[in-house]
């Protein structure tokens, strides 16, 4: 088990769906760019370190019927599970490291709010790429949230990678076009704030 591993296992054993930073009731923006991204409900989404996140659910009872999480911690995605009930067998729960997953099928829409930001080896950060560019459909979307320049050093610990959308851009190259940006004032259970940015990025090749 890697060390990233070991420690997203030990959050998910030992803390609660909001008694971590990250938690939203209602990831609303989350949802309104795939939307955006994905109109059509039977399009293939992935959610790329989901966690026990609410988004599964929103994207369930939106009427999207092609939905898989992936995050490093089973315990996580057994968290949602059980939240979810039933309905959690139309997902695709998927445990593996983003870096080293291999895709077996292409997405038409690719959400991140949780992974890429704790990627600051660049050689993660490139393999992050490789996977997104095996595992996203041409023409598909992919929607990144990260810290924003303003926003914190860390986050459950560990340091992270700060970005703008064209920082963003110059990690996935010039294959995706910038689409659209966003940004958010993301509060925390314990009243603090914290900045975020999406953005929101087309792959034309």
């Amino acid at each position: 088990m890697s060390d990233r591993t070991t420690h997203w296992q030990n959050v998910y054993a030992t803390k609660g769906e909001a008694e971590v930073s990250w938690f939203q009731d209602s990831p609303t923006i989350s949802l309104d760019l795939i939307r955006a991204a994905a109109p059509d409900h039977d399009a293939a989404i992935i959610d790329i370190g989901g966690g026990a996140s609410r988004l599964v659910d929103a994207l369930l009872q939106d009427g999207y019927c092609d939905v898989a999480v992936l995050d490093l911690s089973a315990n996580a995605l057994e968290a949602a599970r059980k939240r979810i009930g039933p309905a959690a067998s139309k997902v695709d729960w998927i445990v593996a490291d983003a870096t080293t997953w291999r895709p077996a099928k292409t997405y038409d829409a690719w959400h991140d709010r949780a992974a890429f930001h704790f990627l600051t080896d660049p050689q993660d950060r490139a393999a992050y790429v490789e996977r997104l560019r095996s595992g996203l459909a041409r023409g598909g979307q992919i929607i990144v949230a990260t810290f924003a320049p303003d926003g914190p050093e860390k986050c459950s610990g560990l340091p992270v990678q700060r970005n703008d959308s064209a920082s963003l851009a110059a990690e996935l190259g010039p294959d995706f076009e910038l689409v659209e940006t966003r940004s958010e004032i993301h509060r925390t259970p314990w009243d603090s704030t914290q900045a975020f940015q999406f953005s929101r990025f087309r792959r034309q090749k």
